[in-house]
């Protein structure tokens, strides 16, 4: 690398140092850098052309005018460390290039589609079924776009609560809010107040659907053709990022009709980085239904979940109802003893004896399956703190704990106590841990129930007969509040 190079490198570090919304571990996040280059960020390009030799390498004069190289100088911040070789331009990678530059690049691939660079109001009432809509290029028509996301007056406010409905002229930051209007204008009020104070967003945009005889135009509800689709959601995405606070996430619903281009479109607008989730939702049941599509028929949605921040959004693990697991099936009568007198016994006697019955075999033929399952079910969770099973422990647990593992494996009969500093105490029975069935056990909808950590796909979110839940009637496109509470 010549001296030039070098001098300019670090020239463009020098300047970028003064700005640690760039670094992370002394490491240049290009993606952030680019993304206020190509947004134009003033405070950015300043400080860069006060610099002497960046301006002298990455402007040109024309007239009286400088104008900044800004491709060139993307370019360079890239595959700047194409330069640390006389001998090959080429890093130690494989990957797929276009042009001489990786794919793997963020910011080289992106979803482009007709009227990107406009803004879309998207009518959202009957009364625009059918309506030609006017798309707002960004430049050409920043007067009407500025007057469309002007602010606005809010009109015929109205607050309830348990003394009824009536009318007000003002609400507090802390008041739940229904906006009626259009949804674009509201998230942009929305903005005015609540920019970078938002937590949680969830959207539930008009579904994507691809016709062939469709027009470019929006037909009212979900019947969007896929440019005009695209650019309604982007235009909407980028408000609420701006709205959302840095430790925050949105989530998206969507069809099958649209799902990897608003995922490409939400890496876009969010950053790669700050995936979290694709989630799968059931949405209803194919019994009583005929399939129009050809193919198997669909039940799922799907949610797309993006942090703001990914590094400061912090996940509370969710829980959901489970059955009984029949592997917690003993008990330790005696727990309040030192743990060297527990006494192990099988829940299926218990119930079983409980019963009157003198067998497990004898309950089971006389009660039936099902029952009995049900009462040794009841009874697990009644006793919770004292059920368990055994685990095996593997050789990637703690050193402490396979030290303890390998002792009980040569005295089978005595039970072995782990303690452990800032984690739970591990007991070892037999070579295999004893694994309580308190933690399997959560209050969950006000009701203590066996439970399992909410994974991706969601079965339990039953859409049918909610159209009144809430005490609001929706008959079509209405979401289950249990879907809302695992967000």
């Amino acid at each position: 690398m010549d001296e030039l190079k070098t001098r300019l490198l670090n020239e463009i570090r020098k300047v970028l140092i003064e700005f640690p919304t760039y670094w992370d571990n002394g490491n240049l996040i290009e993606g952030k850098l680019i993304d206020d280059l190509r947004n134009y960020e003033k405070y950015l390009i300043e400080a860069l052309l006060a610099n002497d030799l960046i301006k002298e390498t990455y402007t040109l004069k024309v007239g009286n005018n400088t104008i900044f190289k800004l491709d060139e100088f993307i370019s360079m911040t890239r595959f700047r460390q194409y330069w640390g070789s006389d001998y090959t331009k080429y890093s130690n990678e494989i990957g797929l290039t276009s042009e001489g530059k990786y794919l793997n690049y963020n910011e080289d691939v992106v979803l482009d589609f007709p009227y990107k660079d406009s803004f879309l109001v998207g009518g959202m009432t009957k009364e625009d079924i059918g309506k030609k809509e006017v798309f707002y290029h960004k430049v050409l028509a920043k007067e009407e776009i500025d007057t469309l996301l002007s602010p606005k007056v809010l009109t015929n406010m109205k607050k309830y609560d348990e003394d009824g409905e009536y009318n007000i002229t003002e609400f507090k930051d802390t008041d739940n809010l229904i906006l009626k209007g259009n949804n674009l204008i509201a998230l942009e009020l929305l903005k005015e107040r609540y920019s970078g104070k938002v937590k949680t967003i969830y959207i539930d945009p008009p579904y994507f659907f691809y016709e062939k005889k469709a027009e470019d135009t929006f037909l009212y509800n979900s019947n969007f053709k896929q440019s005009t689709w695209l650019t309604f959601m982007k235009n909407r995405l980028e408000i609420a990022k701006e709205i959302l606070s840095d430790d925050g996430a949105i989530f998206v619903q969507v069809s099958d009709d649209g799902i990897a281009e608003l995922h490409i479109l939400m890496k876009e607008v969010f950053g790669h980085d700050n995936f979290i989730n694709k989630i799968t939702v059931r949405t209803k049941s194919p019994s009583g239904f005929a399939s129009v599509n050809a193919g198997v028929f669909e039940t799922a949605e799907y949610i797309l979940a993006f942090a703001k921040n990914k590094k400061s959004w912090t996940y509370n693990p969710q829980y959901t109802a489970s059955l009984y697991d029949s592997n917690y099936k003993w008990i330790i009568r005696n727990k309040d003893d030192h743990f060297s007198r527990w006494k192990i016994e099988d829940i299926n006697i218990i119930v079983a004896n409980n019963h009157g019955f003198d067998t497990v075999r004898s309950a089971r033929d006389k009660l039936g399956e099902e029952i009995f399952n049900n009462l040794v079910g009841q009874y697990a969770l009644d006793n919770n703190e004292n059920v368990f099973r055994y685990t095996a422990i593997g050789n990637d647990a703690g050193r402490k704990v396979i030290e303890g593992r390998e002792i009980s494996k040569k005295n089978r009969d005595k039970i072995y106590i782990v303690e452990r500093e800032n984690q739970y105490t591990v007991y070892i029975h037999n070579g295999q841990e004893i694994a309580f069935y308190s933690k399997k056990v959560r209050v969950i909808d006000g009701v203590l129930t066996p439970s399992m950590q909410l994974t991706n796909i969601w079965s339990d979110t039953p859409y049918e007969g909610i159209a009144s839940e809430g005490g609001v009637t929706l008959k079509d496109g209405k979401k289950p509040e249990k879907l809302i509470n695992g967000l």
